[in-house]
């Protein structure tokens, strides 16, 4: 199989040569351009979810011999959820050597966040399958780097913060409403509403869906929370 140049500064990038570069091209492979002799990256995004699960797992049990269950859990979560994937994956230089279909290319696919995730997910696969857990362990730890070590100690998202919080006094979870999506496909601007059923209200605007929610429900768990005082 003949690797490209653009394919070859990936992997030192990414800092693995693939003996099997079949696997390489398939965690590339989004299903916009997947065809029965040419399959996407959906079964090794399950696998490589599962390998970098285990391998946080065990690097947070080392980082903090003494954490309870109840805070690696977050802590965990923080590491391992579709945002970080895709901001390793930006690391890395991954959405520009991603096979995309024409549609998803003109909607700015190469920048999505769910999407860099769950091909950052199907590179761990693909490392795993050529070289073995050793090397998928070695390269996860490399690339994730001082994240293991400074994830915040109550690391829970802000959604999960507000949602506990309402929980606390008897309230039914937040709602997220979204009032707006400017800007062209390939780099919109989401505005979300956060809001309780007392009728407290934040708002916040992110080049993503989920990011504009976490920051509302991050800004109205603030306010909340100062109220309190």
């Amino acid at each position: 199989m003949k690797i490209s140049a653009e394919i070859q500064g990936f992997m030192t990038r990414l800092g693995h040569r693939f003996t099997r570069p079949e696997l390489l091209a398939r965690a590339l492979t989004h299903a916009s351009i997947s065809t029965a002799t040419r399959p996407d990256n959906q079964r090794l995004e399950f696998l490589g979810d599962r390998v970098l699960g285990l391998v946080m797992a065990e690097a947070l049990l080392a980082a903090d011999r003494g954490a309870s269950e109840g805070q690696l859990a977050p802590r965990f979560n923080a590491l391992v959820r579709k945002e970080t994937c895709a901001d390793v994956a930006r690391q890395i230089g991954l959405g520009e050597v991603l096979k995309l279909g024409r549609s998803e290319m003109m909607t700015g696919g190469r920048r999505k966040e769910a999407l860099l995730g769950d091909a950052m997910e199907a590179m761990i696969a693909a490392v795993y399958l050529d070289a073995g857990f050793d090397v998928a362990r070695d390269l996860i730890v490399r690339l994730w780097g001082d994240r293991v070590g400074g994830v915040a100690v109550d690391a829970r998202d802000a959604k999960t913060s507000l949602q506990e919080w309402a929980q606390a006094r008897g309230l039914p979870p937040p709602a997220y409403v979204e009032i707006s999506r400017d800007g062209p496909d390939h780099a919109p601007v989401f505005v979300i509403e956060a809001r309780l059923t007392t009728g407290q209200v934040e708002r916040a605007s992110a080049g993503a869906k989920r990011q504009a929610e976490q920051a509302a429900a991050k800004a109205l768990l603030t306010r909340m929370e100062s109220s309190d005082d």
